[in-house]
């Protein structure tokens, strides 16, 4: 079965306030099998335009992404980050394996 991603482009305008939602949104990651495999690094736009900061989350499946975001643990958190942040976020399913 292929694993789900959040691929996240964020601009932070409250870092104080962001800060609040990166600690709360741990909860629904742990739940839901998320892990970070990016999670605003150093990074190079080589094409287009981007934002500031770059976050790829992986999943187990496609469902578990989807029903992580859809969660009252993630959207109690997501509440953090309004006003706080201009985001750009995908939901997408990885290839097969084998």
């Amino acid at each position: 079965m292929p694993k789900g991603y959040w691929v996240g482009l964020t601009t932070i305008t409250d870092p104080e306030a962001y800060e609040a939602y990166r600690a709360a949104n741990g909860a629904a990651f742990a739940k839901y099998g998320g892990r970070f495999l990016v999670r605003g690094g150093p990074q190079e736009v080589v094409e287009g335009q981007t934002h500031a900061r770059t976050v790829v989350l992986e999943f187990p499946s496609l469902q578990a992404a989807r029903d992580c975001y859809a969660s009252a643990e993630y959207r109690e958190a997501m509440a953090m980050r309004e006003g706080a942040s201009v985001i750009d976020l995908v939901i997408v399913e990885g290839v097969a394996e084998g």
